[in-house]
């Protein structure tokens, strides 16, 4: 049995004639690797090429979406563009503010992150702002850069991100060195991406003071060790080329919850998120 046969076999969430969404795991790319490693190039050796519509980074798990031709790849990149398509995230981060500014407000029930992105030195992706310039609204529950102090020398891309807590706890998580950090604070978070910008969840939540655990964007001893960044691409909603509306779910392997105190959450606690994060719960 081949790899991609092997990680096919496992992690069909859903195929018709069309499209096929894989719950990717962790450690693999969707495409663009060098030596054939990726989920792309791995279909085309195994003589069942398939074009990704969308990306999640390497070292994040969950959904990824694939037209099985070339010919109903252009609809469904479509609805990501037109923004169609439903997208929801689950991020343990780090719940205590990692800095002393107003700006590192306690992680509210539902809150928006309203932070425009550029791009930075080495193609980093960065809020288009001064740190000290990102202030919380208590009221609103948003994050957003105070009046006048977006950059304006750069390109600047609108980014909004939706947030909700799942649950909250403190617990031992082994970092990036191999130590275990028994005081840390996580929290288990939902996030719908309003916009589709690179990294956007990772940059928001990071950038008001809650980075997710294990990013390396942001964890250089988590990128030295190997450690896994724990997003994980959880719902998926798109229009079939049948025109039927499918609504997937992508349940994290059992690594990802190993920071969450507790581990994995009740089924309806879940529910709710979800239903908070599209205003109706």
């Amino acid at each position: 049995m081949n790899l991609w046969t092997e990680l096919r076999a496992g992690a069909v969430l859903f195929e018709d004639d069309a499209a096929l969404v894989l719950n990717k795991p962790p450690g693999v790319a969707v495409m663009g690797e060098r030596h054939g490693t990726d989920l792309a190039r791995l279909a085309e050796e195994a003589g069942e090429p398939v074009f990704p519509v969308h990306r999640i980074d390497k070292n994040t798990s969950g959904a990824i979406l694939f037209a099985k031709e070339l010919r109903h790849h252009g609809d469904l990149t479509r609805q990501f563009n037109r923004r169609t398509v439903e997208k929801v995230y689950l991020a343990v981060v780090s719940a205590a503010a990692t800095d002393a500014d107003a700006a590192r407000a306690p992680l509210p029930d539902v809150g928006v992150v309203d932070l425009p992105l550029s791009v930075g030195r080495k193609n980093r992706v960065r809020v288009a702002g001064n740190r000290a310039d990102i202030g919380f609204d208590a009221a609103t529950t948003r994050w957003s850069l105070a009046a006048g102090a977006e950059f304006d020398h750069v390109k600047t891309y609108p980014s909004q991100s939706r947030i909700t807590a799942v649950t909250a706890g403190s617990d031992g998580v082994t970092t990036g060195s191999g130590t275990a950090a028994a005081d840390a604070t996580h929290r288990l978070l939902a996030v719908a991406p309003l916009t589709g910008r690179r990294h956007q969840i990772r940059v928001h939540l990071a950038w008001i003071g809650h980075p997710i655990v294990g990013d390396p964007l942001f964890d250089r001893a988590a990128a030295a060790n190997g450690m896994r960044t724990h997003l994980h691409a959880w719902r998926l909603g798109f229009d079939t080329a049948a025109g039927r509306r499918v609504d997937v779910t992508a349940p994290p392997d059992p690594g990802f919850w190993q920071p969450v105190s507790g581990g994995a959450p009740a089924q309806p606690e879940l529910d709710r998120a979800y239903q908070r994060l599209r205003g109706s719960g």
